[in-house]
């Protein structure tokens, strides 16, 4: 084996895979597995939309740039315009763009940087459950101990505040950072910036309230401080909406923007940022591959086609679907079975069942069908679906019955095992 230790999801999704279509993947053996996984949350549009294909062949063709810089070029001002005129100018929103380097982790970087020299300071506040990148900078704004852990060193200037879900569940977090930073004793130091997701997904599918989301604006621009949105997994539409802080009319002082931002799973990171913020020198914060010419190609043709298909309302069309099936189906099968999501991120919590390993066998046993999705959260005990937001409804709702079916088979059992062997009230079927 020449590859490394710390590949992953190949340790999950064992097969080899040959070619992908739509909202479907195929081996190198023919066997179809249906997509609940969207590259992580990188494929919104599917695998290979012939929209955007077509215009990506048609530009490659034609010998367009494929490397750029930062430099002047047509697919750039293309995106830059149709990006202002379909996405920022109907939602009034005023954001200059910056062009990172190809992942979402270097917008995150970018963003850290930003507001520690526009502020001057050095703190920032990220949440407990967080996600928001894997190298130094992104990784100190993430909670997750193992990733951290690889980091090799302390990782310092961020303080980490409750979330609404986690161990302190129905906890005043809005009001709590309001008290730490009027107490002229509390040992904290003011932040930069706070920086959030609006559903923190590798967190466990965390949604926050609008209500909150507006509390935590408001606590913001009463102290100073910037708000970073992280939508780099949530946005482009997965929320059903293009930005997920849209519900609770809210305008963050920065955005980062990357997967599914490019429609076609090529590199490309954004961050979005208001004007008055952009102190940047020329080249304080750049990269090779800041600015994918191809990337910018098919970037303005998932603009097009989220409006071709009127996507919103297909994604808002499955999230009802999506919400309703895993009530009815699988939230009965256990008392102990939350639920919950928002638009096409949706979670089943198995983490009061007590079987640290079930959430892993209900997504091999899922693999083994033909069904890809992953885990996520807190021991990763939360089973994730993730799929791309054009998914026919017919790959919709078979996917939704094999995950159905593994887990009547596993979790029934498995409470019955417990129900024996612990004793205390047996959650069957409702």
């Amino acid at each position: 084996m020449y590859e490394s230790n710390v590949r992953s999801y190949c340790r999950s999704f064992s097969d080899v895979f040959l070619k992908a279509k739509d909202d479907v993947i195929y081996s190198e053996t023919g066997k179809k597995y249906i997509d609940f996984f969207a590259g992580a949350g990188a494929l919104n549009y599917g695998h290979n939309n012939d929209y955007i294909k077509e215009q990506l062949l048609t530009y490659i063709n034609d010998d367009g740039l494929t490397h750029g810089l930062d430099m002047y070029t047509v697919a750039k001002r293309e995106f830059v315009t149709k990006f202002v005129e379909r996405i920022l100018k109907p939602r009034d929103l005023e954001y200059k763009l910056q062009f990172c380097g190809a992942t979402g982790t270097n917008a995150v970087e970018a963003a850290l940087k930003l507001a520690r020299k526009v502020k001057k300071r050095t703190n920032i506040f990220s949440f407990m459950g967080s996600f928001h990148g894997m190298s130094l900078g992104s990784l100190s704004a993430t909670s997750n101990k193992s990733s951290r852990e690889g980091a090799g060193m302390p990782l310092n200037q961020v303080t980490f505040m409750p979330h609404p879900f986690g161990l302190m569940n129905h906890f005043d977090t809005i009001q709590y950072i309001e008290s730490i930073l009027l107490d002229d004793h509390s040992g904290i130091e003011k932040p930069a910036a706070i920086i959030f997701e609006t559903v923190q997904a590798e967190g466990g599918v965390n949604p926050v309230s609008e209500q909150w989301l507006r509390r935590l604006a408001d606590l913001c621009k009463r102290h100073d401080i910037l708000l970073i949105c992280d939508d780099i997994q949530v946005g482009c539409g997965r929320t059903g909406t293009f930005f997920s802080f849209e519900r609770a009319g809210i305008v963050p002082d920065m955005v980062t923007l990357s997967k599914s931002i490019s429609g076609y799973g090529l590199p490309m990171s954004l961050l979005l940022l208001k004007p008055e913020l952009d102190e940047w020198k020329p080249g304080e914060h750049n990269g090779t591959f800041r600015g994918n010419q191809m990337a910018f190609v098919t970037a303005c043709a998932a603009l097009e086609l989220r409006e071709k298909l009127d996507l919103d309302n297909i994604v808002m069309r499955n999230e009802r679907f999506i919400q309703s099936y895993l009530e009815k189906n699988i939230g009965t099968i256990s008392e102990k079975i939350e639920i919950r999501g928002l638009g096409m991120i949706w979670g089943i919590d198995l983490s009061k069942i007590g079987d640290s390993a079930l959430s892993k066998k209900i997504v091999l046993d899922c693999f083994d069908k033909g069904l890809i999705l992953e885990r996520a959260g807190r021991e990763d005990s939360v089973v994730k679906l993730l799929p791309p937001l054009t998914i026919t409804a017919d790959h919709l709702e078979r996917g939704c019955e094999i995950l159905s079916e593994v887990m009547h088979s596993n979790i029934v059992g498995c409470e019955i095992a417990s129900h024996h062997n612990v004793g205390g009230e047996y959650f069957g079927r409702k």
